[in-house]
Protein backbone atom coordinates (compact mmCIF):
# COMPACT_ATOMS: atom_id res chain seq x y z
CA UNK A 1 0.00 0.00 0.00
CA UNK A 2 2.59 2.51 -1.08
CA UNK A 3 2.41 5.91 -2.70
CA UNK A 4 4.89 7.12 -5.33
CA UNK A 5 7.18 9.86 -4.05
CA UNK A 6 9.33 11.82 -6.50
CA UNK A 7 12.79 12.95 -5.42
CA UNK A 8 14.40 15.75 -7.40
CA UNK A 9 18.10 16.42 -6.89
CA UNK A 10 18.85 20.14 -6.94
CA UNK A 11 21.89 22.38 -6.97
CA UNK A 12 22.14 24.58 -3.89
CA UNK A 13 21.19 27.82 -5.61
CA UNK A 14 18.43 30.33 -5.11
CA UNK A 15 15.18 29.74 -6.97
CA UNK A 16 15.44 26.00 -7.61
CA UNK A 17 12.29 25.07 -5.68
CA UNK A 18 10.35 27.95 -7.26
CA UNK A 19 11.35 26.70 -10.73
CA UNK A 20 10.23 23.13 -9.98
CA UNK A 21 6.88 24.19 -8.50
CA UNK A 22 6.27 26.63 -11.40
CA UNK A 23 6.99 23.86 -13.92
CA UNK A 24 4.48 21.58 -12.20
CA UNK A 25 1.88 24.39 -12.02
CA UNK A 26 2.33 25.20 -15.74
CA UNK A 27 1.49 21.56 -16.46
CA UNK A 28 -1.58 21.54 -14.20
CA UNK A 29 0.04 19.20 -11.68
CA UNK A 30 -1.36 19.41 -8.15
CA UNK A 31 1.35 19.31 -5.48
CA UNK A 32 0.16 17.30 -2.45
CA UNK A 33 3.31 17.14 -0.30
CA UNK A 34 6.74 18.74 -0.32
CA UNK A 35 9.87 18.34 1.76
CA UNK A 36 13.42 19.58 1.25
CA UNK A 37 16.62 18.17 2.68
CA UNK A 38 19.97 19.69 1.93
CA UNK A 39 23.65 19.01 2.18
CA UNK A 40 26.43 21.46 1.48
CA UNK A 41 26.54 20.38 -2.18
CA UNK A 42 22.95 19.67 -3.20
CA UNK A 43 19.36 19.44 -2.05
CA UNK A 44 16.80 16.69 -2.33
CA UNK A 45 13.26 17.87 -2.98
CA UNK A 46 10.73 15.18 -2.12
CA UNK A 47 7.25 15.66 -3.55
CA UNK A 48 3.98 13.82 -3.93
CA UNK A 49 1.72 14.99 -6.74
CA UNK A 50 -1.68 14.01 -8.09
CA UNK A 51 0.05 12.26 -11.04
CA UNK A 52 3.50 10.91 -10.15
CA UNK A 53 4.34 9.33 -13.51
CA UNK A 54 3.43 12.42 -15.52
CA UNK A 55 5.20 14.69 -13.01
CA UNK A 56 8.40 12.64 -13.19
CA UNK A 57 8.31 12.69 -17.01
CA UNK A 58 7.86 16.49 -17.05
CA UNK A 59 10.70 17.00 -14.57
CA UNK A 60 13.01 14.64 -16.49
CA UNK A 61 12.22 16.35 -19.79
CA UNK A 62 13.20 19.66 -18.18
CA UNK A 63 16.64 18.20 -17.39
CA UNK A 64 16.20 17.34 -13.72
CA UNK A 65 17.64 14.30 -11.97
CA UNK A 66 14.61 12.42 -10.67
CA UNK A 67 13.93 9.17 -8.83
CA UNK A 68 10.77 7.50 -7.54
CA UNK A 69 10.51 5.94 -4.10
CA UNK A 70 7.61 4.08 -2.50
CA UNK A 71 6.45 5.68 0.75
CA UNK A 72 3.60 4.95 3.15
CA UNK A 73 0.97 7.54 3.99
CA UNK A 74 -0.81 7.09 7.32
CA UNK A 75 -3.99 8.84 8.46
CA UNK A 76 -3.56 10.27 11.95
CA UNK A 77 -6.30 11.84 14.05
CA UNK A 78 -5.79 15.60 13.88
CA UNK A 79 -5.66 16.33 17.61
CA UNK A 80 -3.01 16.85 20.29
CA UNK A 81 -0.95 13.65 20.68
CA UNK A 82 -2.35 12.10 17.48
CA UNK A 83 1.08 11.90 15.88
CA UNK A 84 2.88 11.29 19.17
CA UNK A 85 0.86 8.12 19.76
CA UNK A 86 1.79 6.73 16.35
CA UNK A 87 5.47 7.62 16.79
CA UNK A 88 5.52 5.90 20.20
CA UNK A 89 4.13 2.72 18.65
CA UNK A 90 6.79 2.86 15.92
CA UNK A 91 9.58 3.48 18.45
CA UNK A 92 8.57 0.44 20.53
CA UNK A 93 8.58 -1.78 17.43
CA UNK A 94 12.22 -1.17 16.51
CA UNK A 95 11.35 0.27 13.11
CA UNK A 96 13.61 3.12 12.00
CA UNK A 97 12.05 6.16 10.36
CA UNK A 98 14.29 7.30 7.50
CA UNK A 99 12.22 10.46 7.11
CA UNK A 100 8.67 11.74 7.44
CA UNK A 101 6.66 14.80 6.47
CA UNK A 102 3.02 15.84 6.16
CA UNK A 103 0.72 15.68 3.16
CA UNK A 104 -1.82 18.38 2.22
CA UNK A 105 -5.45 17.22 2.09
CA UNK A 106 -8.94 18.57 2.32
CA UNK A 107 -10.06 15.90 4.81
CA UNK A 108 -11.06 17.77 7.95
CA UNK A 109 -10.14 16.12 11.25
CA UNK A 110 -7.44 13.92 9.76
CA UNK A 111 -3.76 14.61 9.30
CA UNK A 112 -1.76 12.56 6.81
CA UNK A 113 1.87 11.70 7.43
CA UNK A 114 4.28 10.38 4.80
CA UNK A 115 6.77 7.80 6.09
CA UNK A 116 9.83 6.16 4.62
CA UNK A 117 10.82 3.41 7.06
CA UNK A 118 13.48 0.73 7.35
CA UNK A 119 11.02 -2.14 6.99
CA UNK A 120 7.92 -1.51 4.91
CA UNK A 121 6.37 -4.94 5.49
CA UNK A 122 6.91 -4.81 9.23
CA UNK A 123 5.50 -1.26 9.26
CA UNK A 124 2.32 -2.36 7.43
CA UNK A 125 1.82 -5.20 9.93
CA UNK A 126 2.41 -2.85 12.86
CA UNK A 127 -0.20 -0.42 11.56
CA UNK A 128 -2.69 -3.26 11.11
CA UNK A 129 -2.05 -4.56 14.66
CA UNK A 130 -2.96 -1.13 16.02
CA UNK A 131 -6.06 -0.60 13.90
CA UNK A 132 -4.37 1.74 11.44
CA UNK A 133 -3.43 1.34 7.81
CA UNK A 134 -1.57 2.97 5.03
CA UNK A 135 -3.74 5.18 2.84
CA UNK A 136 -4.02 4.26 -0.83
CA UNK A 137 -3.34 6.56 -3.76
CA UNK A 138 -6.99 6.22 -4.75
CA UNK A 139 -8.17 7.35 -1.29
CA UNK A 140 -6.05 10.48 -1.71
CA UNK A 141 -7.19 11.14 -5.28
CA UNK A 142 -3.74 10.37 -6.75
CA UNK A 143 -3.02 8.64 -10.07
Amino acid sequence: MSIKQISVFLENKTGQIAEITALLAENNIDLRAISIAETSDYGVLRIITDDADRSAAILLEAGNIVSMTPVTVVAVEDKPAGLSGLLSIIARSDISIDYMYSLFTKHEGTAYMVFRVSSGGKFANLLKEHGMKGVTAEELGLK
